[in-house]
């Protein structure tokens, strides 16, 4: 916690993690800043009544979980890079053929689109995982382009897109960044991802369905007449909120999307499925389980949404695989699963205690329907 005040004019130059020092520099303010700050920042919880010192505690304990989700997503990432790296050396581009740049690159746009996301929110640990996966998933990128498994055009225009976009989020974050600019990213990422979502959605099931990028296109016009439509002020105060909402879910979708794709292929070739690494589905299961806490807290159903759906469909359910497949042991199967379900439920009955609740579902609760006697965000 910071011990002086913050002028007016150095909060969105050094945004501050904690809680406790938004609530104190808000009543140091007045009204006028309170309502800017309300906008953009986690919304305090009641001003009376609630056990601060545990509020205090657990906001700092959840966002040192959220920062520590950066150690197993990069174990993630690391053998893919270092075995790119190895074939590269060695002559070998033919392997780098088998990683597909179209997936690598819909995994960055998620990236993208969640980084903007967390960016907005102010939320410091969160905007590191996503940096992570973007830088991660570009160094692949680059890896194939120089294997000449990419399009040339196509990694440029990436590359275009990761510098502009890295750029824009952590100028916004820092407060330099003017609104009409931020605005136009938003509306790219919100066209962007609407047009991925259902391509990938059909494209799982092919050939049971047939190839077709009409779903692509088709979302593609929906995704611009909606932002057109906010543009031009046509649209109501739910709908405009809608659309800004559209990024970020499309992102968390994408991600959400990739357990059922991996479940689709076990189920279709469940002879291969002795290919899937055991360790790398405990990685996911980690990295996803320890923001949950975090999303929880804070009280941001989207974020606990996609954490704990990919905690538990693409971690633990391979896991499960794995193990209905007679290629893991018992007991390590045991332990992943005490371990998620212990997790989860300390993660819930700290919650309820930090606000001083009778019981866990309340927090629950909150988080699906949000906060009694708060403001809409």
């Amino acid at each position: 916690l910071w011990p002086w005040p913050c002028p007016p004019s150095s909060f969105f130059l050094t945004p501050p993690t904690s809680l406790h020092h938004r609530w104190h520099c808000q009543r140091q303010r007045g009204p006028s800043s309170s309502r800017a700050l309300h906008s953009s920042d986690h919304l305090p919880p009641h001003s009376q009544g609630l056990p601060k010192k545990d509020l205090e505690q657990w906001d700092s304990i959840t966002a040192k979980f959220s920062a520590a989700a950066n150690i197993p997503f990069l174990l993630l990432q690391l053998p893919q890079i270092i075995l790119n790296a190895r074939n590269l050396l060695s002559g070998n581009k033919s392997a780098l053929l088998a990683i597909p740049w179209l997936g690598m690159l819909t995994g960055l746009l998620g990236n993208l689109s969640l980084l903007s996301y967390f960016a907005k929110k102010r939320e410091k640990e969160a905007m590191l995982v996503q940096t992570l996966g973007v830088i991660s998933t570009f160094v692949v990128i680059c890896q194939l382009a120089a294997a000449e498994a990419m399009p040339l055009p196509h990694f440029l225009a990436t590359s275009a897109v990761v510098a502009i976009g890295l750029t824009l989020n952590f100028m916004n974050y820092f407060g330099i960044l003017s609104a009409p600019i931020w605005r136009r990213w938003e509306d790219f990422i919100t066209i962007g991802g609407l047009s991925v979502l259902p391509q990938v959605m059909w494209s799982t099931f092919v050939p049971y369905l047939p190839n077709s990028i009409f779903p692509g296109i088709a979302a593609f016009v929906v995704a611009v007449a909606a932002v057109l439509m906010e543009r031009m002020g046509k649209l109501s105060e739910k709908g405009v909120r809608f659309v800004r909402s559209i990024s970020g879910w499309t992102a968390t979708l994408l991600f959400m999307w990739m357990p059922v794709s991996q479940m689709w292929t076990n189920f279709l070739h469940p002879e291969n499925i002795k290919g899937l690494s055991a360790s790398t589905m405990l990685l996911a299961m980690i990295g996803n389980g320890l923001m949950i806490p975090r999303a929880l807290f804070i009280r941001d159903f989207m974020w606990f949404t996609g954490s704990a759906w990919a905690a538990f469909l693409y971690g633990y359910a391979n896991i499960l695989c794995l193990y209905c497949f007679n290629c893991i042991s018992r007991e390590f199967f045991l332990a992943a699963t005490g371990g998620l379900l212990s997790w989860i439920g300390m993660a819930f009955w700290r919650d309820s205690v930090a606000y001083g609740h009778f019981s866990p579902l309340r927090s629950l609760k909150e988080l699906i329907f949000g906060r009694p006697g708060l403001a809409d965000r």
